[in-house]
């Protein structure tokens, strides 16, 4: 089996100032990439599915898994319908220093999927959110990520970290959190709604950063059927938003923003995307 292309088309419906016109946009595609050490996998990595040697060989040198190339015996890129593995085979050395290393680990290890060890792992299952979740129009989506500029003190200070915001129809962002990652903000964000009683379900999840398969899953197992982001998603995120009925606005600035799922949500409903 092949690897999939990187790039692949979406259809989005574009809105700014009143008017919608239909677009074609190429977005990036996000493939879980288990790294697979003499037959054990010790991390599963969301990429983009090209330069998988590279990645593998990389990802084996930053982490100290390896000191230089030449303790690689080979590598193996394998294609699967739920992902990739690179299949790395260490020299004697290394491959005693890794086990020695995993025995002294109180988890997986690696970044990714929470450190998650296994493709299967990489795609959980989704509630079905399709029509739940609130009616907003488009000029409170065109508007929602430059309201979360007010709840970025951190950002303001150091321009250095993401946020995560919630937003009411009706009044804007409600609640926000910031990190230097954008996950760890989105998972703030989601404890602090659980502790001040703040269903997911009566608003939109706002973010400041690009749209993963991370992102989608926290929102919809948090129980959020809208997320509005400033940047793009990836067709993986675009694939499961679809599947869980989230509607997903992107590249919410200003004026405008892209729909590319689940349009029914916006005040006057439009059928041009699916």
């Amino acid at each position: 089996m092949d690897l999939p292309d990187p790039l692949t088309k979406a259809q989005a419906l574009h809105v700014r100032a009143g008017s919608r016109t239909p677009v074609q946009r190429m977005i990036p595609e996000e493939t879980p990439v288990a790294m697979v050490y003499d037959g054990t996998t010790h991390a599963v990595m969301m990429a983009t599915p090209a330069d998988i040697r590279e990645f593998a060989l990389g990802f084996s040198l930053t982490e100290g898994i390896v000191e230089h190339p030449g303790q690689i015996a080979s590598c193996d890129v394998i294609a699967h319908d739920r992902g990739v593995e690179a299949r790395i085979w260490l020299a004697e050395d290394r491959a005693e220093a890794l086990a020695a290393r995993r025995r002294t680990l109180a988890g997986p290890v690696g970044c990714g999927l929470c450190g998650i060890d296994s493709l299967d792992q990489a795609v959980r299952p989704l509630p079905d959110l399709s029509g739940a979740g609130p009616a907003l129009d488009a000029a409170q989506i065109a508007a929602a990520t430059d309201s979360l500029r007010d709840w970025q003190p951190l950002h303001d200070q150091s321009r250095a970290v993401h946020a995560a915001g919630f937003l009411m129809p009706g009044r804007g962002v409600v609640l926000a959190r910031e990190d230097v990652g954008r996950h760890n903000a989105l998972d703030k964000l989601i404890g602090a709604m659980a502790l001040t009683g703040v269903d997911a379900g009566q608003g939109a999840f706002v973010l400041t950063s690009r749209v993963s398969v991370e992102m989608v899953q926290k929102c919809a197992l948090a129980g959020g059927a809208v997320l509005i982001a400033v940047s793009a998603p990836t067709a993986h995120a675009l694939r499961l938003a679809q599947g869980a009925g989230v509607t997903l606005a992107a590249f919410a600035r200003g004026e405008g923003f892209d729909l590319f799922t689940h349009p029914y949500r916006l005040t006057d409903e439009v059928s041009d995307v699916a």
